[in-house]
């Protein structure tokens, strides 16, 4: 049985979250900073630009995500942070239609993106990045988590997409749905207690 256990992304583990990211999928080339930027921005940086952000970002901190370890590996990641920081969350009218939480509230925080390699996908990391995010976000003062998970139970979708994670890992993490997005996702959330 392998064994999971997850760590802050802090400037130390620079080289595990590369390695998380290259895996598989778009992480590589995304760094983890699409939530983070406008799309005209987005569009005028390069991967190395992207990369560099990330790693301004962790040196600067807090952390903006954990990054999860297979026997030591690193092996997946998961952003979580303030929604108020996230700038594509703000800008994005399906999800500031469907929230009933203030937008510049730094209280509210935001899942917005997982990663697992592909050698490390079918153990679970997903649930176990969640969980963590969940403590993760609990002792650093948030009151509420949003995410904008896809609901696979409906519809088609490509394995690209599911980087804003799966309906059924968040509600099985104790999320509740607040409303249906566009493309098949939905707005969950869940309260914190201090």
């Amino acid at each position: 049985m392998a064994t999971i256990t997850t760590e802050p992304a802090t400037i130390d583990r620079w080289d595990d979250v590369q390695h998380s990211f290259s895996g598989g999928g778009d992480a590589r080339s995304c760094q983890c900073i699409w939530p983070v930027i406008s799309n005209k921005d987005w569009n005028a940086t390069t991967v190395e630009q992207r990369r560099e952000m990330l790693r301004d970002e962790i040196r600067t901190g807090p952390p903006p995500g954990l990054v999860a370890y297979v026997d030591g590996s690193p092996a997946g990641w998961i952003r979580i942070g303030p929604r108020s920081e996230q700038q594509r969350i703000l800008r994005t009218r399906a999800i500031v239609a469907t929230t009933a939480e203030p937008l510049d509230d730094s209280s509210v925080w935001a899942v917005t993106c997982f990663v697992v390699r592909r050698d490390h996908r079918g153990l679970g990391l997903n649930a176990q990045l969640l969980r963590a995010a969940v403590d993760y976000a609990a002792t650093s003062g948030a009151r509420l988590i949003e995410a904008y998970p896809v609901d696979t139970s409906e519809g088609q979708h490509r394995s690209n997409d599911l980087f804003h994670g799966t309906l059924s890992t968040f509600l099985a993490q104790g999320f509740r749905q607040a409303g249906r997005l566009t493309g098949g996702r939905v707005l969950v959330r869940r309260e914190l207690t201090s």
